[in-house]
């Protein structure tokens, strides 16, 4: 799959522990929903997006945001839905949601 745009998503859950007498509403962090999306190009020699999609095990993955800087990426296990679009107009597109399935990583 040639990957033309990703998004992460780790927003974190709020809770809300406002006590009588506070003036406003108090809420501490809890931990992150990692979860976001995949859309590209399918190429019929790269069936891995699928495979991932229907393992029992999950996938692990790698999100670059430049091949420029091959160094620096989020990591972490995940669960894959992965879907494919064809028409007469266009390229054929991949697109997918992941959502954590174990703990995440920033390098």
């Amino acid at each position: 799959m040639s990957l033309s745009d990703w998004t992460l998503d780790q927003t974190t859950q709020k809770v809300d522990v406002t006590a009588l007498g506070d003036t406003n509403l108090v809420k501490v962090q809890g931990l992150p929903d990692v979860k976001g999306t995949l859309t590209g190009f399918w190429d019929d020699t790269y069936d891995t997006m699928f495979i991932g999609a229907v393992s029992a095990n999950g996938i692990n993955m790698y999100l670059y945001p430049s091949s420029d800087a091959p160094t620096k990426y989020w990591y972490g296990p995940a669960w894959l839905d992965a879907s494919i679009k064809a028409g007469i107009a266009g390229a054929v597109t991949l697109s997918g949601n992941f959502e954590a399935r174990g703990s995440w990583g920033h390098k």
